[in-house]
């Protein structure tokens, strides 16, 4: 009895030891999810924060330009 008891505990302790495997691997997996979703999305849209009012500076200096080209 004591000799399958102790059978049952190894057998245990295998399947745990892959078990935590598989968590530290699906742990890593998620990380790296979530770094890459940052450099995707969240990099570009501060880059877009400054961007976009640069551009639209340079877009109504050229409206005034031409505003007082046509003489208005």
């Amino acid at each position: 009895m004591d000799s399958d008891l102790q059978k049952k505990l190894e057998e245990q302790d295998r399947k745990l030891e892959a078990i935590f495997e598989s968590v530290e691997k699906t742990r890593k997996y998620f990380l790296w999810t979530l770094i890459v979703t940052i450099i995707v999305i969240v990099l570009p849209l501060i880059g877009l924060a400054v961007a976009i009012p640069q551009f639209l500076n340079a877009y109504v200096n050229d409206l005034n330009g031409v505003n007082q080209i046509l003489g208005q």
